[in-house]
């Protein structure tokens, strides 16, 4: 299986890497990214791309691929609504089209959050809800990812500073949490494992929420 990951230098996108480079099926993992992961692996190829919401540049780089881990993101604390739209929308749409053009049926999994609703008041929910419909829409193997609470394992770490620092008052809690609260609280490599299972074998759901990924 060949996978294509997006935002590998995220929190996220760490774990997914991590575990798409551990998976005996996995042949070949090429990371799009602004800068270099850092990671050496023989499975592991790195494109750049300046501007992810358009993929020309790299578009012939990108066919013959299985699953595509779409983990580019950011908080939407302090951005305008326009700001958002670009990262959270016109980015991983580009990358959507491009991909459902080269591999029409290939997995394609975004990640959006717990809360994710295309009619919701809450504008960074609005936009993500209706980057998920259109994408479940491109995609007849796609999927969006609505983790909630995520305990970054094997030292993934954020890239947002403060959210480093909730992580790191937290952790003494995560054990209660899982144990109190398991079907709310999920792990970066779990996400990870879970993306693979989805490119494997598929979900259920079109969904998928922590509960889904215990």
């Amino acid at each position: 299986m060949r996978v294509i990951v997006f935002g590998a230098t995220g929190m996220v996108g760490q774990g997914v890497l991590r575990e798409s480079l551990l998976a005996p099926d996995v042949t070949e993992v090429l990371v799009v990214t602004r800068t270099a992961t850092g990671v050496r692996h023989p499975k592991l190829r790195e494109v750049t791309l300046t501007d992810f919401a358009d993929l020309g540049p790299i578009a012939g780089e990108l066919s013959g691929y299985d699953a595509c881990f779409y983990c580019l993101g950011v908080s939407s604390l302090g951005m305008d609504e326009a700001s958002y739209t670009r990262v959270s929308y016109d980015c991983p749409m580009a990358a959507a089209r491009t991909l459902a053009a080269l591999n029409p049926r290939m997995t394609f999994i975004y990640v959006s959050g717990s809360g994710t609703d295309a009619n919701s008041r809450l504008m960074w929910a609005r936009v993500k809800g209706r980057t998920e419909q259109e994408i479940l829409g491109l995609f007849p193997n796609g999927y969006a990812f609505r983790p909630g609470f995520i305990q970054p394992t094997h030292g993934a770490r954020s890239r947002t500073g403060w959210y480093n620092t909730l992580y790191s008052l937290t952790a003494p809690l995560v054990p209660a949490l899982r144990r109190l609260l398991p079907r709310q609280v999920t792990t970066t490599d779990a996400i990870g494992r879970g993306m693979l299972r989805a490119a494997r074998t598929g979900f259920p759901r079109r969904v998928v929420t922590n509960a889904d990924l215990r």
